[in-house]
């Protein structure tokens, strides 16, 4: 059966009910013989962990400034705590999980992505060796989205554009979680489906913004990548994972469009 990658974001942190809700649905999942690969982020720490050290933080574009000053603090908050928060909370629910970063196993390539956001980097396709060893032996793995140069420097990478490639490098079904419904009209109303040439119109009229901005372009390159659909949903309706993976719908759709 196709693999599931969840992508949830650091706001989950917080929540110590719809953490267990969400390690209680993929304890599920497993059960039901569906391999699970969780890629998150933990903006909300990162950013606790970087007003702490007395810096400043900042973005463009939805993705996060991070200066050769900082980028020691922002993994030790999404590869360190962030990550082990998640595998604790998993083995609470039986959730056999492993902790990683892309940095584990020749995972993914990697480069810079504007010298304007400093330690920042977009990632590729690279081994999927780990990762199949892994859930052919019923391990869970839970991906932080710190990444290296090649060089001995670590990078930032934004974690939906991680899952990205991760369901890329194992052939699985995204879907991304955040904490709301799924992608929202001028009117906050959910959007059932989204087609390029609407959330091209949204974007232009600062609807769609930031964060929400670099989802919705991922959702639709890895539609296009991997000419299946990607879901946009909420961590907080643990119940939209088993929807999704029993081909329901939920959140917002993103079709990849037909060649």
């Amino acid at each position: 059966m196709q693999p599931l990658v969840i992508k949830v974001g650091g706001a989950l942190l917080d929540s110590v009910d719809e953490k267990a809700h969400l390690f209680q649905t993929i304890s599920a999942l497993v059960k039901q013989d569906i391999a699970v690969v969780l890629v998150h982020g933990g903006g909300c720490l990162v950013d606790d962990w970087i007003e702490a050290m007395g810096f400043t933080n900042e973005k463009l574009d939805g993705l996060r400034v991070t200066p050769k000053s900082q980028i020691n603090i922002v993994a030790g908050a999404l590869a360190g705590a962030a990550n082990k928060l998640l595998v604790a909370t998993a083995k609470q629910h039986d959730v056999n999980a492993v902790g990683l970063s892309l940095c584990d196993g020749g995972l993914v390539s990697t480069e810079y992505v504007d010298e304007r956001l400093g330690q920042v980097g977009r990632c590729g396709v690279g081994e999927p060796a780990l990762l199949n060893s892994l859930l052919s032996q019923g391990y869970t793995p839970l991906i932080g989205s710190i990444a290296d140069d090649g060089q001995g420097n670590l990078l930032n990478v934004n974690a939906d554009q991680a899952a990205q490639v991760i369901a890329q490098l194992i052939g699985g079904k995204l879907i991304l979680l955040s904490d709301v419904p799924g992608v929202l009209d001028g009117n906050k109303d959910l959007i059932d489906e989204l087609s390029p040439k609407y959330a091209e119109q949204l974007i232009t009229q600062g609807v769609i913004v930031g964060g929400m901005k670099v989802k919705v372009n991922t959702a639709f390159n890895t539609a296009k990548a991997l000419q299946d659909s990607i879901v946009i949903a909420s961590w907080q309706q643990p119940q939209d994972l088993m929807a999704f993976a029993a081909g329901k719908t939920c959140g917002t759709l993103i079709k990849p469009e037909q060649k």
